[in-house]
Order: structure tokens, then C-alpha cells, then sequence
């Protein structure tokens, strides 16, 4: 949080003296009124705007709410296919405020004014740690070293300056940026897959919290300024984002946001679980109650109490789940349940087999198999059926079968982190980290399918 911070003031620091075109002194109407509704570009990614549990997040997102909801406007969101869309929109006029990582620079110099949370972003090195350190600690260790990269992506060639740079000897390996993406090759570090890579620092950073033994804090670039912006002729709208992030409350839930997207952990990994003892949970009881209510083995059930919070009735996620089975606080409002009751384990079961039950009424006419429709209400639990039901479509276009779970709608959730996919016409809920629910599938059936072999029904 600290870092992330420094590096805004020192982006604020830098506008001013670079003399980029930012808000703040220009000359606007500080006293024209503020229009009741905020038409708002933003882009889909981890970091801008995302649906989670048929939930919309993401940093900028958050940020952009919470400034509307300030000053009393409703907020139109409208999502743009890229950045070039995104500035189009401001340019028409369609939109008032870009809510995404600008990058300010002379491409959008005279149409686009900064404003808002700025960031400086750089390129790092993502590195696996050895004994819980980085082992390259400057770029001058790289040559000799085997990079992997997307083919025609600005790391190709910032890889290919500062391999000039160092007198050449750094093994820079291309990739179908088709096939894969940032997300992949951060992960495929973190496997052992590929040795090394280089991706933006709010990427990598925001990865890192999925993967801890990965370092990131190596820069291989300059620092690049980037920030929200307006189109000229709304500048007095720029004033008004400045004035209210420099509020105590903005600041406050800027910091907290900050944390959440970028330091708090979000990995999740799925330990071999003790049967021997012959019983699977304290709770074991309220699940066999619970489960019974919706036609389900109670072991499955437990199952998806292991992976959400290794049975912790007081467990919180960096998204606000909580409890026992991980509920989110809309959920529990929808069901007619306080938020502050969701640390009560009786209660996150029943609301969590509430849940479930109305997944798989919603997807029986999907999906009309019983056991392989099993599969399909675990991953929309874990990451909303919005993403599912897109899967769903993707697997009719792109002639894999929807009906079926493995290799056909858990692939499909993969292409959905891929903007080609996920800006697909047959995509309603674009981002999505296919991976999670991937293996949150996988890690419940196979424990379900362990307790089934080891604990009596």
C-alpha cells in the first residue's frame, strides 16, 4: 500500500513537472453544476472492470462508483473493446470520463486531459524467488538468461532496446500472443514452466497476489505516467475528480482499494486433506442437514467448505466473501440474511445450499445430466453463472460441447481472459480469470470423490 502510494505522488510530482496536460489549473467553471448522470468508458481487465460472482469489481471501477455516489450521480458504464475505443467514445462526446489506465502520451496528447488516480507503471521482471528472495537483482544479470515474450508486444521490444543495450546475449523467446497471454506466462513462471518474463507492473503485482513465490520488483523499463481522463472541453469535470480525491474519505478508500487489488492474497491452494480420521469437519452435522435439503451428498458440501475457508467460520476474502462458506454480502441481502450473521456457521451453510439450489434450478435447462451438472453449479458458486452461461456460448460457437464440463466449458472459461474471447459478440460478462473456477472444480471433485472412498454417507 505504501509503494502503490508513493508512486501516485510521485506520478501527481512528475505531471507537474514534466508540464503534461493534467486537471488540476486549468482553467474551467469550478462553479458549473455536475450533471445527474456520469457516462463512464472503461475497459475489462483484472484491474479496471470485471464481473466476479455476478458481481462488478475491479480498481477502477470501485474508484469511479464511489466518486459518482459522491456527488449524487448515476453512474452509465460503458465498456470499450481497447484503448483506441475508449478515446473514440470520449472524443464523441458518448462518454464524459475515461475510468481506465490512460497512458499519457503524446498518442492522445490534445484529445485527452489526465485526471483522477494516477499511477507510474513500469515493466518488470517476473522471477521466481529462491529462498524466498530474487536471484536477478539488476538487468545487467540478464544477458545469458532465456526470456519469454508475446511476439509484437511492447516487451518484445523493450526486451530487444535493452538486449542493444547490454551488448546482446539475452535468449528472448517469442509466443503466440493467440495462445497466450500475460496471465499465462506469469503463471507458467510460477510452475516451472518457462524460466522467466516481463509484463507490466500492475499486472504483475496484481498476479503476485495469486502467486507469493513469484518476485516482480525488478524494473527492465522507464517509468510510464498513466491516469483517467476527459476530453478538453470538460475539464471543469477533471476539477471536480481532482478536488474530491484529494478528500480524507477518497483518499482513505483509495488506500484501501489499492490493498485489496494489489497486496492482499488471492491464491488459493487446495492442500491434501487427512481423512483418516474418519470424519471430515466439526461441521460435518450441519452439512448432512443442509445438504439433505437439496438433494445433495453432504460430502460435496464439505468439500466446497474446505476450499472456501478451510471450515474458518470467521474467514473474509479479498472480495468481502465471508464466513465458513465464503457468502458475499449481496448474496446474503438477497436471501434475507444480516451480513454480520454470515460468521454464524449454521447460517453460511444455509445460505450457501439457498445458493445452490437456486444455481442449479437456473442451469437444469442447460445442463440436464444430474452428475455432470454437479460440476457446473460448483464453478458458477465459485465465480458467478454469468461466466458459465458466456462459456456456455462460446462452446456453442466454437463447436465444443456445452452440456459438458470437462475439456469443453472449463476450456472455454479459459479463453475468457483472452480479449479476443472475452470481446466475443456471444459475451455478455467479458473478463474473466478462467483459471480460478477451473481449478476450484477440479480440487472439489477430487477431494468429493476422496471423502466418498473414505467417509461414510
Amino acid at each position: 500500500m505504501n509503494f502503490t502510494r508513493s508512486i501516485i505522488n510521485i506520478a501527481m510530482a512528475a505531471g507537474t513537472a514534466l508540464g503534461i496536460a493534467a486537471c488540476g489549473g486549468h482553467a474551467a467553471d469550478s462553479s458549473r453544476v455536475l450533471p445527474d448522470t456520469l457516462r463512464v468508458a472503461t475497459l475489462y481487465s483484472p484491474t479496471s472492470y470485471f464481473i466476479y460472482r455476478d458481481e462488478p469489481m475491479g480498481y477502477d471501477y470501485s474508484m469511479v462508483s464511489d466518486f459518482a455516489k459522491a456527488k449524487g450521480m448515476v453512474l452509465d458504464l460503458h465498456v470499450a473493446h481497447n484503448m483506441r475505443e475508449a478515446v473514440a467514445m470520449l472524443d464523441s462526446g458518448k462518454v464524459d470520463l475515461l475510468a481506465c489506465e490512460v497512458p499519457v502520451t503524446s498518442q492522445f496528447k490534445g484529445r485527452v486531459v489526465a485526471c483522477g488516480p494516477e499511477m507510474l507503471t513500469t515493466q518488470v521482471l517476473v522471477q521466481p524467488k529462491e529462498k524466498g528472495a530474487a536471484s536477478i537483482t539488476d538487468v545487467t544479470q540478464l544477458p545469458g538468461r532465456d526470456i519469454y515474450v508475446e511476439q509484437g508486444s511492447r516487451y518484445e521490444q523493450r526486451l530487444n532496446h535493452l538486449n542493444d543495450e547490454l551488448g546482446g546475449g539475452i535468449n528472448i523467446h517469442l509466443v503466440d500472443s493467440d495462445s497466450l497471454i500475460e496471465e499465462d506466462l506469469i503463471q507458467m513462471v510460477n510452475d516451472g514452466k518457462i524460466p522467466l518474463t516481463i509484463v507490466n507492473r500492475n499486472v504483475a503485482r496484481l498476479n503476485a497476489t495469486y502467486y507469493p513465490d513469484l518476485d516482480v520488483s525488478l524494473d527492465v523499463s522507464f517509468p510510464q505516467r498513466a491516469a483517467w481522463g476527459v476530453a478538453p472541453d470538460r475539464a471543469w469535470l477533471a476539477d471536480s475528480v481532482d478536488s474530491w480525491l484529494a478528500t480524507a474519505g477518497a483518499q482513505r478508500d483509495n488506500d484501501d482499494l489499492l490493498k485489496r487489488y494489489f497486496e492482499m492474497s488471492k491464491g488459493r491452494t487446495f492442500e491434501r486433506f487427512d481423512f483418516s480420521k474418519g470424519y471430515i469437519s466439526n461441521y460435518d452435522r450441519l452439512f448432512k442437514t443442509y445438504a439433505g435439503r437439496i438433494g445433495w451428498d453432504w460430502r460435496l458440501l464439505a468439500a466446497q467448505g474446505w476450499a472456501e475457508s478451510r471450515f474458518r467460520p470467521t474467514a473474509r476474502s479479498w472480495v468481502g466473501a465471508r464466513g465458513l462458506m465464503q457468502i458475499m454480502p449481496r448474496t446474503a441481502r438477497g436471501y434475507r440474511t444480516p451480513v454480520s450473521a454470515l460468521n454464524n456457521p449454521e447460517t453460511s451453510i444455509r445460505v450457501a445450499t439457498q445458493l445452490i439450489d437456486d444455481l442449479d434450478r437456473q442451469l437444469q435447462k442447460y445442463v440436464p445430466n444430474d452428475r455432470e451438472r454437479l460440476k457446473f453449479v460448483v464453478g458458477s458458486y465459485n465465480v458467478g453463472i454469468a461466466h458459465v452461461l458466456d462459456a456456455m456460448r462460446l462452446c456453442d460457437k466454437y463447436g465444443m460441447d456445452p452440456q459438458v464440463w470437462d475439456g469443453n466449458v472449463e476450456r472455454a472459461l479459459l479463453m475468457k481472459s483472452k480479449p479476443e474471447y472475452y470481446n466475443d459478440p456471444v459475451v455478455k460478462y467479458g473478463y474473466c480469470r478462467g483459471s480460478e473456477p477451473v481449478a476450484y472444480v477440479r480440487d472439489i471433485m477430487e477431494f468429493y470423490d476422496s471423502a466418498r472412498r473414505e467417509i461414510q454417507a
